[in-house]
C-alpha cells in the first residue's frame, strides 16, 4: 500500500468543495431536534446526581448532624434522577414531531436524487 497516496487523497477530500449540502442539512436538523433533550438530560442528571450525594453525606454524617434531612435530601435526588429518563423521552419525542416533515422532505429528495 502506499500510504502517501492514501494520506494525500484524504488531506485532498477535507479542502474539496462539499457536493452534499442537503446530507449536511439533514445532520444539522437531526441535531437539533435532538439537542435541548440531551442537554436538559446531562444538567437534571447531574444536577440530582449532586443533591443525591448531598444527601448521602447529610445522613451519614459527613456535613452536618442531621440525618433525618440528609435521608429526605437524598430521597429528592433519587426522584430527580428517577424521573430524568421520562422527561428525555416526552422531551425527545416533541423534538423529533417538531422537525419531522422537514426531516422526512428532505430524505425523501436525499434518496431519490441518487
Amino acid at each position: 500500500m502506499n500510504t502517501d497516496k492514501i494520506y494525500a487523497e484524504s488531506i485532498a477530500k477535507e479542502y474539496a468543495p462539499k457536493d452534499n449540502s442537503k446530507i449536511i442539512a439533514l445532520r444539522k436538523l437531526d441535531a437539533k431536534a435532538k439537542l435541548p433533550a440531551t442537554i436538559f438530560t446531562y444538567t437534571c442528571g447531574v444536577i440530582s446526581a449532586l443533591i443525591f450525594g448531598t444527601g448521602m453525606c447529610l445522613a451519614m454524617q459527613v456535613i452536618g448532624n442531621s440525618m433525618i434531612l440528609g435521608i429526605i435530601v437524598g430521597i429528592i435526588g433519587m426522584i430527580g434522577c428517577g424521573v430524568n429518563y421520562p422527561i428525555y423521552k416526552k422531551m425527545l419525542e416533541k423534538g423529533k414531531k417538531k422537525y419531522a416533515y422537514e426531516i422526512v422532505e428532505l430524505a425523501r429528495e436525499i434518496s431519490e436524487k441518487k
